[in-house]
């Protein structure tokens, strides 16, 4: 027996059910809540005899069923504010150069106006369960935020959650591990960085101490050391709540810190699908014809394997780049000694404020280059396209490769 997977949303179903007056437990239509009314956001605005209303779009319901109703029957203050903000934030845009003045009493919305409100609302509502997606796959503690205060621009469509490396069919990435250190307190003599041949990449306050370019060997999961370990800091994942949100200079997503970050800290790793470089040259080609593309070459040891995240990725499938950054590159090996196949991951070069955006030389050493038509993507060192960079830095180099 096969089936093939629903791609209708619960919404959408709920709305067939209540329009068909059909009940369904599975998806929270019983006989008690089929009649049931809930705002799920305000349409349109009217004055009457005096009287205030608002178009209601019902949750679960078709927008066939929107209702006007006064406002003093209606019990969802924030969406009211959120209804006024969208009406004012459209009126309050300038018109060939000068801004239109706000009025407190309007009668009537212009269809325009409203038609901005149901989009801003519908936006707001994607981005809300976007986020919450995000958290419910994330696999560390720290929270994921996503804000877009400057268009309609809604989540991406085709990108998929996760949380490390996901090989195409024939690569291995877990591969080359099968002892750890017997260490009862990290670093000791024989502990794993040593055994590599390099020094411990953290300090006792478990910041980097090495320098760019230099590997970081991870304890890993045969080694006899707890998760408290200092030399467990990658694989536990970020430790910082950031922001996805949308730029307003024209290059796309971009992420921000919700907390202040001290140098050398840990911040994320850049994880996506791992393909043969053959693999990612066809698709960057194909990525040139699209503007976007997000391929960063694990040149390491050789050139062999390629991460893409232009489908599959994390938080950091929408760190912009910059001349100047304030975050670095590094190399890691944990479950994997393969030399071939190490963890990208990205510390700070800077202490960073909490509301300062995230970045990274696309050109860095063990980095990437980029050749989209914006800055949200990413290419290998095969040059393509000469990108105008958009970065802002004093020292932006004018060119993104």
């Amino acid at each position: 027996a096969w089936y093939v997977p629903c791609l209708a949303s619960l919404e959408t179903l709920q709305e067939l059910c209540r329009k068909e007056n059909l009940t369904c437990k599975s998806i929270g239509i019983t006989n008690r809540s089929l009649k049931s009314y809930e705002v799920e956001y305000l349409c349109d605005y009217k004055v009457e005899e005096g009287k205030a209303y608002y178009l209601v779009k019902w949750k679960g319901w078709p927008e066939s069923s929107n209702t006007w109703e006064p406002r003093k029957h209606l019990n969802c203050p924030l969406l009211v504010q959120n209804f006024l903000r969208d009406r004012n934030e459209y009126l309050s845009r300038g018109r060939e150069g000068k801004a239109m003045k706000v009025r407190n009493h309007v009668k009537t919305l212009k269809p325009a106006i409203a038609d901005y409100i149901v989009k801003k609302a519908k936006q707001r509502i994607a981005l809300q369960r976007w986020k919450e997606e995000l958290n419910r796959k994330k696999n560390h503690k720290a929270m994921i935020l996503v804000e877009n205060t400057v268009d309609l621009e809604g989540p991406p469509l085709d990108f998929y959650y996760i949380n490390e490396y996901k090989p195409a069919p024939g690569i291995n990435v877990l591969n080359g591990i099968t002892t750890g250190c017997e260490c009862a307190d990290c670093p000791a003599e024989k502990c794993c960085p040593k055994e590599a041949g390099f020094i411990l990449a953290y300090n006792k306050r478990k910041k980097l101490k090495i320098q760019p370019g230099l590997p970081i060997y991870e304890c890993n999961s045969y080694c006899r050391c707890g998760p408290d370990c200092p030399n467990r800091i990658v694989q536990k994942g970020t430790p910082y709540s950031l922001c996805i949100f949308r730029t307003n200079n024209g290059r796309g997503w971009g992420v921000k810190t919700l907390q202040k970050i001290k140098t050398n800290s840990f911040v994320m790793e850049y994880v996506g699908e791992v393909i043969t470089s053959e693999e990612a040259e066809r698709r960057g080609q194909l990525y040139d014809n699209q503007g976007n593309t997000y391929l960063f070459d694990l040149d390491y040891d050789s050139d062999e394997f390629t991460v893409d995240a232009a489908r599959y990725g994390n938080v950091s499938h929408f760190v912009n780049h910059s001349c100047d950054p304030n975050l670095q590159v590094f190399n890691v090996f944990i479950d994997n000694l393969d030399l071939r196949l190490p963890r990208i991951a990205l510390f700070s070069t800077r202490t960073i404020k909490a509301g300062e955006e995230l970045t990274f030389d696309y050109q860095m050493k063990g980095s990437i280059d980029l050749t989209s038509d914006s800055a949200e993507g990413l290419s290998p060192s095969k040059k393509r396209i000469r990108t105008v960079c958009k970065c802002g830095a004093m020292c932006c180099r004018g060119y993104l490769n």
